[in-house]
């Protein structure tokens, strides 16, 4: 789908308050495409967006036209203003992309943005504390939640019958755990 040229303007928020949509993985082609590992649950997220930012993290985020985007069964391709061959393709591997977050797409009830995970205090169910979300791993069958305290690791798969409740608010997740999710 061809996009209309777009005016680089700055973020209506400070750049630490992008949230990001989508990483770039790898080029394709010779003409400048890259695909990208999407972070929403629709990949139709991005048929909407003339311009994202770009950079290795919200602070070097960098605003750029999006020239032209094709959703596919196996992802999101994106054309980007001045990334026209392979080359600059390649140096944009590792890149995530940011919208600013008027662009922030709603979502449907119990659903959150990865953002709005990383970073949460978990409990037990009896209130033991765990540790905090340093990361949401992305698999097929459903997200998993990396969490780290003073135990160690611990994976707890993102659905209902481990994930009790989600506090936004109040900074906290409240999870089941079963025998074998915990070391020691």
């Amino acid at each position: 789908m061809k996009r209309p040229a777009v005016q680089a303007a700055p973020a209506t928020g400070e750049p630490g308050e992008l949230l990001a949509v989508g990483t770039i993985v790898k080029p394709f082609g010779v003409n400048g495409e890259v695909v990208v590992q999407n972070f929403a649950d629709s990949p139709a997220r991005f048929q909407k967006l003339d311009a994202v930012y770009a950079g290795k993290d919200a602070a070097s985020a960098r605003l750029v036209a999006v020239r032209c985007m094709s959703v596919e069964r196996r992802g999101v391709r994106l054309s980007i203003e001045g990334v026209s061959d392979r080359t600059a393709a390649e140096r944009m591997v590792g890149n995530l992309l940011f919208v600013d977050p008027s662009r922030r797409t709603p979502l449907r009830k119990g659903r959150y943005y990865v953002h709005d995970i990383v970073g949460l205090r978990v409990e037990d169910e009896a209130g033991t504390p765990l540790g905090t979300v340093q990361e949401v791993l992305k698999y097929p069958a459903h997200d998993v939640y990396r969490v780290h305290g003073e135990r160690g690791e611990i994976l707890i798969p993102a659905l209902k019958m481990f994930v009790r409740t989600i506090d936004l608010p109040h900074g906290l997740m409240r999870v089941r755990l079963i025998e074998g999710m915990v070391e020691g």
